[in-house]
């Protein structure tokens, strides 16, 4: 007789119907139909009720009718199921307490996780005098007043004796968290995560008797943890998740007893805790078997040890710390991700050549920081890698032509650097790229033809601040899914290509992905014991998360702009265009940004470009400084008169290089949001700092011989009225 059927799985390719014919097995002991549609099978709790030994059941995802209230006369009382999942169904508790509650009465585990459940936590779950395990993250449950005091619900499920798991996250539960918590001595996970406990204090009382903790999950709760100096945990944690918590402004040192490397820390966040302290010493000589460690967004400093990290997951982004790039040997068998952006990091970056090549690196970020020098040509050793990051540092020389072996990149950014010589043909292999990000730069050569042809998933592209020659290559137009396209700042030249019209996404109201992003899941072996999930299955997975990011000037506005489907914009400004402005542009009717100024275009605007519907930059701004263009936003007619012989016709290259030291050096004195949106509307996240320096030597001798001749102009004017 059959006694375990297993269907699961198969993303609801599925569709199972009505369940009668499970009734007839009447043998089974364990059934997994997750993720199979079973939308029609309005019997499934009436069949599951009626098979008398079934121990295991496994519906997760599997879009569940209600149950009736028929269903729930029939249900017998006396099922032997010890382990439930139901999660992801999106099941109301109407739906669900009354059938529960009467088959429930031997549970182990219960998985009620993402469902509609709202109101109060019942009682009644304080009646599974079995249940160890009870999992209720994402539904809608809120705590009751009573609740709060601990006298219901919760305080029910605190008296059973070997109660193990409990997971509330990402509900509304609001208020105390009262400290009968605990009194749950045998607990091994707390998880609430994501509720709203902002302004409760967290202290010692509360984790009293919890000598069998093993994984902490307070992120997102603004929860603040005061424990005494010098306290030390009755626990040992494999997991510390506390993500906005507030944990500072001193380094938490009870951190320092998880650490002992005879011990299993695997999983170590507290990044955006408030923390503005100096790493303590401790801290790399006790860093052992992590896997997982992400600081960031604090106002932590220090640097790091000579000798070599071992580590898989690494994020300390938003900080202060500085010093040399440190050494890195990443785990054999492991998904590697890398994140030291935005910190004081300096000198070479040499030291990626030595990360162990064995490791899949998928995400290497050393932007806004300090680095310096030659970029080493090994990234041959890293075919994994997804997402690469070196912008805002002062890097200088060629391109690698070794970048051309990252043929699993999806986002490149190298801008805000010193970067010179010509594109190496060996980028156009990283064919699944879709943000690519080299502007404000010293690169030249013409634009290659391959990026529209070989590069053709490519969502973002910017060139902009570079020394690009030549024309506008018309195979961009093979770039369908295009939404952004900076070419802004360097002495292109020639007549837009009329294909543009083939920028589909701009074109036509298609659906975009409104941001890149990457989803790093790391389900590799870990070195040592986990806790067990559900189905005795190790709990080892790691999910990373990036998002591509484009640091724009709109509207006299500079922000972090995330959401690239939302502004679908061309940038061709500053340049040394000719001819008219194509007809086609005005086929592009989801354009928001258009942006041509300062450039030596003539003729007459097109008015069909000022109906696209949702073009937000047609006014003068967008055409002004074009020698020959006439007509509205910038004129009211087209009976305009070509510049006087002798005089610099505007959109040259010494009028675009004349404009931009009036913004570098404005920026120091704490003007430069006036110019702003004068050459271009739409600005990416460029090195301000290094672009600044870069200018300023420079814009000194500019400023200084502008002024001498203006005051000698003025001297001979004021001379001359005198001698009338």
């Amino acid at each position: 007789m059959l006694e375990t059927l297993r269907l699961g799985g198969n993303g609801r390719v599925f569709n199972v119907g009505k369940l009668e014919w499970l009734s007839h097995l009447s043998r089974l002991k364990e059934v997994d139909l997750s993720f199979t549609n079973l939308s029609n099978a309005n019997d499934w709790s009436q069949v599951i009720s009626h098979l008398p030994l079934l121990q295991t059941l496994n519906l997760r995802g599997c879009d569940l009718p209600s149950i009736s209230s028929s269903s729930l006369s029939l249900a017998n009382s006396s099922t032997s199921l010890t382990y439930l999942d139901l999660s992801d169904n999106n099941l109301p508790s109407s739906a669900i307490y009354p059938w529960l509650f009467n088959v429930g009465s031997n549970l182990v585990s219960l998985d009620l996780s993402s469902n509609q459940l709202k109101g109060p936590i019942p009682e009644a779950f304080g009646n599974m005098k079995a249940i160890q395990e009870l999992y209720l993250s994402d539904n809608l449950l809120v705590l009751a007043e009573n609740q709060v005091r601990g006298d219901s619900g919760l305080n029910e499920i605190e008296k059973l004796p070997d109660f193990s798991v409990l997971d509330l996250g990402y509900n509304l539960l609001n208020g105390s968290i009262s400290k009968s918590f605990g009194q749950l001595s045998n607990l091994h996970v707390l998880r609430l995560a994501g509720n709203s406990f902002d302004g409760d204090v967290i202290s010692e009382a509360h984790f009293s008797n919890f000598t069998n903790l093993q994984v902490l999950d307070l992120s997102y709760t603004s929860l603040t943890l005061k424990f005494n100096t010098g306290w030390i945990p009755p626990f040992q944690l494999s997991q510390i998740k506390l993500c906005s918590c507030k944990l500072g402004p001193g380094f938490p040192d009870w951190l320092r007893t998880q650490m002992d490397f005879l011990l299993v820390l695997e999983y170590l966040d507290i990044s955006a805790s408030g923390i503005s302290d100096s790493l303590p010493y401790w801290f790399w000589d006790s860093f052992q078997r992590l896997r997982y460690l992400n600081m960031s967004f604090n106002q932590i400093s220090g640097t790091f040890p000579t000798h070599s990290i071992d580590i898989t997951h690494l994020d300390l982004s938003s900080n202060n710390f500085s010093g040399p790039l440190p050494h890195f040997s990443l785990y054999f068998g492991f998904i590697g991700t890398i994140n030291l952006s935005k910190n004081k990091f300096n000198g070479s970056v040499s030291p990626i050549c030595n990360v162990t090549h064995e490791v899949s690196l998928t995400l290497f970020d050393l932007s806004n920081n300090l680095f310096s020098g030659v970029v080493p040509d090994c990234f041959g050793s890293f075919p994994f890698l997804t997402a690469l990051n070196l912008g805002d540092n002062s890097f200088s020389g060629s391109l690698p032509s070794s970048l051309g072996s990252l043929v699993s990149l999806e986002m490149l950014s190298l801008r805000g650097n010193k970067f010179s010589g010509v594109l190496p043909s060996s980028l156009q292999n990283c064919a699944k790229l879709k943000f690519l990000d080299l502007s404000d730069n010293e690169l030249s050569g013409e634009i290659p033809t391959w990026i529209g042809q070989e590069l053709s998933s490519l969502v973002f592209l910017s060139l902009q601040g570079n020394q690009f020659r030549g024309r506008i290559p018309h195979q961009l137009c093979g770039l369908k899914y295009l939404q952004i396209l900076d070419l802004s700042v360097n002495k292109i030249s020639g007549a837009i290509p009329p294909c543009l019209n083939n920028f589909t996404s701009m074109a036509k109201k298609v659906s975009l992905d409104r941001r890149i992003e990457h989803h790093i899941l790391d389900t590799g072996p870990s070195s040592s014991s986990h806790l067990d999930g559900v189905y005795g299955e190790p709990i080892r997975i790691i999910q990373v998360r990036y998002v591509d990011e484009g640091l724009l000037t709109w509207k006299g506005t500079k922000q972090s702009y995330l959401q690239l489907g939302l502004l679908l914009a061309i940038d061709l400004s500053c340049n040394k265009l000719t001819g008219e402005i194509p007809e086609e542009v005005s086929s592009l009717q989801e354009l928001v940004v258009l942006n041509l100024s300062r450039n030596l275009f003539n003729g007459k605007i097109l008015q069909k470009i000022g109906h696209i519907r949702q073009l937000e930059s047609f006014d003068p701004s967008s055409f002004s400084h074009n020698r020959g263009l006439c007509g509205p936003p910038i004129s009211p007619n087209c009976s305009m008169v070509e510049p006087p012989p002798g005089k610099p016709a505007v959109g040259s290259e010494e009028d675009c290089d004349e404009f931009m030291k009036w913004f570098y050096t404005g920026m120091g004195r704490g003007f430069a949001v006036g110019f702003w949106g004068f050459c271009s509307v739409v600005f990416f996240k460029r090195s301000w700092r290094h672009s600044y320096y870069r200018y300023m030597d420079n814009a000194k001798d500019w400023v200084y011989v502008t002024f001498v001749r203006l005051k000698a102009r003025l001297v001979r004017r004021i001379k001359g009225v005198s001698t009338r």
